[in-house]
């Protein structure tokens, strides 16, 4: 399996040098015009339809209703996403770097209290890089870490407390993107 992964991520990166890309908005090599691409989201979640970035049980009122410790259930989320391209000529002008944090901030207990508190609960973020190789695919590796509590969050928070794993746990990935269609503005 592992040979086959590093076979298909050789041929694939073979075939991205067969494609014609662009012509570089520039003469420079490094750091070409526009080579920061992304954006930023600001969420409101409704009272009774928190995010739960699964730090604590679902069931946590049972352990001390409206005053639970464990209250890391999300009424705020502020996201985004950050792409760098570096180069600007030479094969290397198709490798992208990424990253892609996420910060929750709420203190709310599921049944028992809801509350507008922008309290710090904690922030997810993953990494990695990618390489167009033609045709709208990117072939793209991946690291997302645990989930990391703010401030009096990053404690034992009673019999709750589901630990630190978050949502989605520590991984890596390789993956492949498919990009289709494009927006026109003013249509």
């Amino acid at each position: 399996m592992k040979q086959f992964l590093w076979l298909s991520l050789f041929t694939l990166t073979c075939a991205a040098g067969g494609q014609t890309a662009p012509p570089a908005d520039s003469g420079r090599l490094l750091l070409p015009k526009n080579f920061v691409w992304g954006y930023a989201q600001f969420d409101i979640a409704p009272p009774h339809n928190e995010p739960d970035p699964n730090l604590c049980a679902a069931n946590a009122r049972d352990f001390g209703g409206a005053n639970a410790p464990c209250n890391a259930f999300a009424r705020y989320l502020l996201w985004g996403y950050v792409e760098l391209r570096p180069f600007a000529r030479t094969p290397l002008r198709r490798l992208l770097f990424f990253g892609e944090p996420r910060f929750l901030f709420g203190r709310n207990v599921p049944q028992a209290r809801y509350t507008w508190s922008m309290a710090g609960i904690g922030w997810e973020r993953s990494w990695g890089a990618g390489i167009e190789v033609g045709h709208g695919f990117e072939v793209r590796v991946t690291q997302h870490f645990l989930f990391q509590r703010f401030g009096s969050r990053d404690r034992y928070l009673g019999p709750a407390d589901l630990g630190v794993n978050g949502p989605w746990g520590r991984y890596n990935v390789i993956g492949v993107r498919k990009y289709f269609g494009y927006r026109r503005e003013g249509e």
